[in-house]
């Protein structure tokens, strides 16, 4: 970014620090985090690191009077995350989690055509976030590919479900679930069944959303990822006895034209507008905690043989934890 200095290199690795100091060789270099907030040119971070990190790092940057952005999730529970968006308030500090896919040009176009009353009432939506890997042995593939589709239909719906439930396994790794399906269910009876997996053949992203005036299809990474197909099945009230009428609609499918612009450079790009006091409002800010709800409730299920679990009850106090 043109508008921006990177002016510091971390990490505990010297290796990837001499790596990535080739590609910024005016850029200061540090193995110790507290090289980073003792620097006073420093206005922001950007903290990519394994999520049991995050809540130290993150804490640790805003009492320094740092803005952050931090990769997805925020922190490793909803309680963390709650109190790393009230530290931030504190200090009054930019905090923004890295859910690149709320500036995703496809994502947004739907939530347009959501907006607009297109598809009519939404019945259900079905996605598929499967791949063979990348594993990860510190999380499971609900932290590691839920909150896509999570922040997502958080974003989408303004809302979030009711309950969920899931099933999964631990295959590779016991205690680390490698594929999982879960159920979330919405206040007004709304169904969104999501496939997450590790262990899939070939890599698909893939949502469909059906309503009862058209469906709409998002593959992420297609030529055309978004579609909207005037296809759909109506009833009409029998007049006779024994009569029964359903109408199959098939019309066009439409294909709307979709900006290309890279959503993680829009991204940072707000990270700098908002810390430079351009841009009011972060969607993800909001967004990021109650995507970390429905994660624990969805583990919380998978834990419980499959039982519906209420994601209210999730991230519910705001306890200090010993790293405070």
């Amino acid at each position: 970014m043109p508008d921006v200095d990177v002016g510091r290199i971390c990490d505990i690795d010297p290796a990837r620090v001499a790596h990535y100091q080739r590609r910024y060789p005016a850029a200061a270099s540090s193995n110790e985090f507290e090289a980073v907030l003792a620097d006073e040119s420093i206005d922001g971070v950007v903290i990519a690191t394994p999520v049991f990190t995050h809540a130290s790092l993150v804490s640790s940057a805003l009492r320094a009077g740092k803005h952050v952005f931090v990769e997805k999730p925020l922190a490793a529970s909803s309680g963390e995350a709650r109190i790393l968006v009230q530290l931030a308030g504190e200090h009054d500090r930019v905090l923004m989690c890295g859910h690149t896919f709320l500036y995703s040009p496809p994502v947004r176009a739907i939530k347009r055509i959501l907006e607009a009353g297109e598809l009519g009432e939404l019945h259900y939506i079905s996605s598929s976030r499967v791949n063979l890997g990348p594993y990860r042995s510190d999380v499971s593939v609900v932290f590691d590919l839920g909150p896509h589709d999570f922040s997502i239909l958080r974003y989408w719906l303004d809302s979030l479900p009711h309950n969920v439930s899931a099933m999964g396994r631990d295959v590779i790794s016991t205690g680390v679930a490698d594929f999982a399906f879960v159920n979330a269910i919405f206040e007004d009876g709304l169904v969104a069944n999501m496939e997450l997996s590790w262990l899939a053949p070939s890599k698909l992203r893939r949502t469909v959303l059906v309503g009862s005036e058209k469906m709409a299809v998002y593959e992420d990474n297609s030529p055309e990822p978004v579609r909207i197909y005037d296809s759909g099945i109506e009833y009409r009230d029998p007049e006779t006895y024994g009569e029964y009428h359903l109408a199959y609609r098939t019309g066009d499918i439409v294909s709307p034209r979709v900006d290309t612009s890279e959503p993680i450079a829009l991204e940072l790009k707000d990270f700098a507008g908002a810390i430079r006091g351009e841009v009011d409002e972060l969607p993800n800010s909001r967004i990021a905690v109650d995507v970390i709800r429905m994660v624990e409730a969805t583990e919380a299920s998978m834990a419980d043989g499959g039982r519906a679990v209420p994601v209210a009850a999730h991230g519910a106090g705001l306890e200090r934890e010993a790293w405070s």
